[in-house]
């Protein structure tokens, strides 16, 4: 079951204001970026950068198989 919130006036702008549920379940406080992504449902928010992931899981994926060379770098 999803969240309501109401689409309001900010300033010039309009905004939603997000509970604090769902702020803690994001794990964002004021001042944070939050990301808006089309999905195939309609829209989802997220607190991270889907392009900044795909990144990290190349890298993950480089250091795991060069674990070794980098446990010897670590050490000098």
């Amino acid at each position: 079951m999803g969240t309501r919130v109401k689409v309001t006036t900010v300033g010039s702008s309009v905004g939603i204001v997000l509970p604090k549920d769902v702020l803690a379940k994001l794990r964002v406080d004021k001042g944070d970026s939050l990301y808006i992504t089309e999905t195939p449902d309609g829209v989802r928010l997220t607190a991270y950068q889907p392009d900044f992931a795909a990144k990290m899981e190349v890298a993950e994926r480089v250091m795991r198989k060069h674990r070794d060379v980098l446990r010897k770098l670590a050490k000098s």
